[in-house]
């Protein structure tokens, strides 16, 4: 059994599967550009450190990110070092229906993910819906308003320990292209969701739905953003909020 890599190893998708996949027996190097406890130091910004970060491995899960579009020149960056170290497997993790909704963050996923689709490494593909922590994000930025905005659009939020699990699994795996897309158990409205966190926090404020004409409410219209199907995760919104991880005010 190889080594895995996994980029963005002390994030918060990172720490979980790298986790799991100690707890399913792989031997996992934790990538990281700060120095810690098992860590192995590389900089996938500059490059530093990266040719003996891939040294010997097998598979590498592709975790790390700026949330902007400087990943499109980590990933460029690690196909390349992938390439050359000639890794067996690189697997990447995205979201849902980046092909479908149409904003510049969704285009840099899908680009992302052409960079991995032609950089002929045997590669694979998951992608899942937001996390619970996105929406519990959204609401907490908006706790000096007088009301809760909700876009008018439906989700389905998925647990990270819940896709950490499936990343394990696939990690384990010969390389598979695109493989089915997963998403959390509930499909609801942003304000069914808006009103499920008020009320862990207890908080009444009314919650006011967002509609704005063209392209991107079109989008989730058309069911952009959800899984149709049974749903992969189990963790409901609630029972997020009922975990502590996301009811602080």
């Amino acid at each position: 059994m190889g080594q895995i890599l996994v980029t963005g190893a002390t994030g918060q998708l990172g720490r979980p599967t790298t986790s799991a996949l100690q707890n399913a027996g792989h031997e996992v190097r934790a990538m990281s550009r700060q120095p810690g406890p098992g860590r192995t130091i590389a900089n996938l910004a500059t490059g530093a450190g990266l040719a003996e970060a891939m040294a010997s491995v097998e598979t590498v899960v592709h975790l790390a990110t700026t949330n902007g579009r400087a990943d499109l020149g980590l990933a460029e960056r690690l196909c390349a070092a992938s390439r050359a170290a000639r890794v067996g497997h690189l697997l990447l993790i995205s979201i849902v229906d980046v092909d479908r909704i149409p904003l510049r963050f969704y285009r840099d996923r899908r680009r992302i993910e052409e960079i991995v689709e032609g950089s002929g490494v045997p590669y694979t593909v998951l992608r899942a819906t937001q996390f619970h922590s996105l929406l519990v994000a959204m609401f907490r930025a908006q706790r000096r308003l007088p009301v809760l905005v909700a876009p008018s659009i439906r989700v389905q939020p998925i647990a990270v320990p819940e896709v950490a699990v499936r990343l394990s699994e696939l990690a384990g795996q010969p390389p598979q292209g695109r493989v089915p897309d997963i998403g959390g158990p509930e499909q609801r409205s942003f304000g069914e969701f808006a009103r499920t966190w008020q009320e862990s926090v207890g908080r009444r404020r009314p919650i006011l739905p967002l509609r704005l004409p063209g392209r991107l409410f079109a989008a989730y219209d058309a069911g952009a953003g959800l899984v149709p199907g049974p749903a992969y995760g189990k963790q409901t919104f609630a029972d997020y909020l009922t975990s502590g991880a996301g009811s602080a005010r």
